[in-house]
């Protein structure tokens, strides 16, 4: 039997692992392990000092039979950002068949718990309790995009956040919803009802299990229903995915959001936040609040 997984890796500069690290994301990769440390067996690595110079990046696909096809592939993608990343080498890619294990613990080191807002996120391997008025939203992201730690996920649950502190969504959508990190947090923090939709079977399974985990799976539906053919409007709309894929989903996005609902739209970087703004301007009668962490966007519109 080969190996489940094509691993992809480069070098990438330090400043661009974010950006590449959600290019192979769109090109098919089920995980992404970056800046992996050899771990000393008593001092462990500080979570957050920041990596500098070429950090090593690790992209792991479905296996494929024909490796040199999905490497051009990637050649094209990366040539379209390199101009964004100076020192870049897009050709200079690594390929090598894995087991499932080789990879799913080498990023752990890095997913630590964190805090936004009333929520404390926290992976299932780490133990770190929650304060008297904080909720515990746990994750397993497995095979699915979504720690929370990326700043596309974090922007969305900062803007998440600040919309129920004001009056909590009855109805929740959740569009690409990957780990299910979104969809749960929004549950914890009073929805009443949550539609999730990704096209990815892998993505569903794990979202199911994250909700399971922290029992709102009754509040929750998970499923590969495309956007255009999910019945409903909703108070809230989520959709951490790519700028273009935001420009293309923006008509039934906008059909999905009830009177004075919000939409949130992630995953844009900062340059192509005009793109956006330009397909999703037209729709609303106020201007979008916008959001940056690094050099990602999150735009909020108010129907």
């Amino acid at each position: 039997m080969k190996p489940p997984w094509t691993e992809i890796t480069l070098q990438v500069p330090a400043a661009g692992v974010d950006l590449v690290s959600y290019v192979l994301t769109d090109q098919g990769a089920a995980g992404v392990v970056t800046a992996v440390h050899k771990l000393d067996t008593f001092i462990p690595p500080a979570p957050d000092q920041p990596d500098i110079g070429d950090q090593t990046l690790h992209g792991y696909f479905p296996a494929v039979d024909n490796s040199e096809e999905l490497c051009v592939r990637l050649r094209a993608a990366l040539v379209d950002v390199a101009p964004l990343i100076p020192g870049l080498n897009p050709g200079d890619l690594l390929v090598r068949q894995v087991a499932e294990d080789d990879w799913a613990e080498n990023w752990k080191q890095h997913f630590k718990p964190f805090r936004v807002g009333p929520l404390l996120i926290r992976p299932t391997w780490e133990q770190e309790q929650p304060a008297a008025d904080e909720t515990l939203l746990q994750i397993d992201p497995g095979m699915a995009f979504g720690t929370g730690s990326h700043a596309t996920t974090r922007l969305c649950l900062e803007a998440l956040v600040a919309i129920f502190s004001r009056k909590p969504p009855r109805r929740v959508l959740d569009v690409g919803t990957g780990s299910g990190i979104l969809a749960i947090a929004a549950a914890l923090l009073g929805a009443g009802h949550v539609v999730g939709c990704d096209i990815e079977e892998e993505a569903c399974r794990v979202a199911k299990a994250n909700a399971v985990l922290n029992r709102v799976e009754e509040r929750l539906d998970l499923n590969l229903t495309p956007l255009e053919k999910i019945p409903g409007r909703f108070d809230l709309v989520l959709a951490n995915i790519l700028a273009e894929e935001n420009v293309r989903l923006s008509a039934p996005l906008r059909r999905h959001l009830a009177d004075e609902g919000s939409l949130v739209l992630s995953g844009i970087l900062e340059e192509k936040v005009p793109l956006v703004r330009e397909a999703f301007d037209p729709l609303f009668n106020r201007p979008a609040q916008l959001l940056l962490q690094e050099e990602w966007a999150c735009l909020v519109y108010r129907g």
